[in-house]
């Protein structure tokens, strides 16, 4: 499948195809959150969906299925703090995610958050790559189709092979003077297993 971008390299990988694609990649790029991750030392930004092949990303769930007009947009940007301390993801989702119209599907936003936690707590995992044993989710609030989102997640706890998680999603814009609203929170315990030697250079979540 060729060598693996690295995560400086992902940033510079995408194309939008379109006017509107463009748009929405320069607003989460040049967005006040993003600007001030970028500007930390401790933090690392990357496009993990890149890093996948493309012959394999199509068979992808949310870097390839769920992926393009109407879904998610843009490939998501990431944020990892070193050590797999926290994780910010800053995307975009179309209406066509929905379940009830123009209400983001319950299930979507599991996909999400199951995936951002996992990004989150990989990087202190021994191997850096484990799989979910448990996952459990509070919908807080109605997640409105057609908007910025922003995932935050922290590594809780690490034993082992075993790492726990928790984060949340929350609207990107806000009024100024006002804090974000939980939208919908989660936790997450994951584990390495047996063959994650294989399963690391698969996944690896950074240079």
């Amino acid at each position: 499948m060729g060598s693996m971008p690295s995560d400086s390299e992902t940033l510079s990988i995408y194309e939008p195809p379109d006017d509107f694609s463009r748009e929405i990649d320069e607003h989460i790029k040049n967005c006040a959150l993003a600007v001030e991750l970028r500007q930390n030392p401790d933090f690392i930004e990357s496009r993990p969906h890149l890093k996948i092949p493309a012959e394999v990303r199509q068979h992808n769930l949310t870097a390839g299925t769920l992926a393009g007009p109407g879904m998610i947009v843009v490939p998501p940007y990431y944020f990892n703090e070193r050590d797999g301390k926290s994780m910010v993801q800053i995307f975009y989702v179309g209406p066509d995610c929905s379940g009830h119209p123009g209400i983001v599907h319950g299930g979507f936003l599991a996909t999400m958050l199951d995936e951002g936690l996992a990004r989150c707590a990989f990087p202190a995992m021994p191997n850096k790559v484990g799989v979910t044993a448990n996952l459990q989710i509070n919908y807080l609030k109605p997640t409105m189709a057609g908007q910025f989102l922003v995932l935050r997640a922290t590594t809780t706890k690490t034993e082992g092979r075993k790492a726990w998680a928790e984060g949340w999603i929350e609207s990107l814009e806000v009024a100024e003077g006002e804090e974000p609203q939980k939208l919908v929170e989660a936790s997450a315990l994951f584990i390495e297993p047996k063959y994650a030697n294989v399963l690391k250079s698969l996944y690896r979540v950074s240079d």
